[in-house]
């Protein structure tokens, strides 16, 4: 049996030819709890990639120490050939990856538009020098990105919301305006953590081919945790399985779907 054979069976795929992501024996623990043990991965570019694993297996904690929220006890996080290990988020986000939350936060007293706003990096008129010296470029740019914002809330589907407060939006809407203000700071990788939580099945729906044009039209890269099999099988590939912290494998969803050692880590984490 080859070597890259045996990482395929025996964990995530290490040996990815373009990889935008790469993780390497992140550890961490909360007291005397093991949340994540020696977790590697490689997220492929232009992929969609999927994880999935039973209640207590280590997503949401791997990706907050993907992006930065949790600072890892052990490993590395490479974003672009970029170690980005021990920086804040803000600063992995320049490097190239940005996460939505499961729960999108709301940001109070702004219209959705102005929401989207927040959203594109390395902004001018962030700073207050350019705006004495160069206020003309500054009010290009920011026309620049309120044109991509308005492009983006309308193949969201979502362009009719943009003078609504966006603190009165549904759950669903909210996290579709999530997704587009991530996009609107141009990753190159983008974690989305149980996008179609909560939301019904026609936005669910409408949601997995908005990422899908995404991704076939962009070639933008998505690392997706979801709790959905049928939202997830049918969309990602390849799946990484994680259980009890570690990475248990890697493979397309067909696999996975009928590997014995899914089956029995989803039966023995059910709750």
């Amino acid at each position: 049996m080859s070597e890259r054979l045996e990482m395929q069976i025996d964990g995530a795929d290490l040996d990815k030819d373009d990889p935008v992501l790469e993780v390497s024996g992140l550890k961490k623990s909360f007291g005397g709890l093991v949340a994540t043990d020696d977790a590697s991965l490689q997220v492929e570019r232009a992929t969609i990639t999927g994880m999935i694993g039973p209640n207590g297996a280590g997503k949401s904690t791997l990706f907050n120490l993907i992006s930065g929220f949790y600072e890892a006890d052990e490993g590395s996080v490479t974003v672009n050939g970029t170690e980005v290990t021990g920086k804040e988020p803000h600063e992995i986000a320049r490097e190239g990856l940005v996460r939505t939350f499961q729960t999108p936060r709301k940001l109070e007293g702004m219209t959705v538009r102005e929401a989207m706003m927040v959203g594109p990096q390395h902004q001018t008129g962030e700073s207050v020098l350019p705006l004495w010296l160069s206020p003309s470029s500054v009010a290009e740019e920011e026309r620049r990105n309120l044109e991509r914002a308005e492009e983006l809330l309308e193949l969201f589907e979502i362009d009719h919301l943009a003078t609504e407060m966006a603190t009165e939006v549904s759950g669903g809407q909210l996290k579709l305006i999530e997704m587009a203000r991530a996009i609107l700071s141009e990753p190159d990788v983008l974690l989305l953590d149980e996008p179609v939580a909560g939301v019904n099945p026609t936005l669910a729906k409408n949601l997995a081919g908005f990422i899908r044009e995404l991704n076939e039209e962009r070639d933008l890269t998505f690392l997706i945790i979801e709790h959905d099999m049928g939202f997830i099988m049918e969309l990602a590939d390849p799946i990484i399985v994680l259980d009890q912290g570690r990475v248990l494998m890697e493979a397309d969803p067909e696999t996975v779907r009928n590997d014995q050692r899914v089956i029995d880590a989803y039966l023995g984490g059910a709750e």
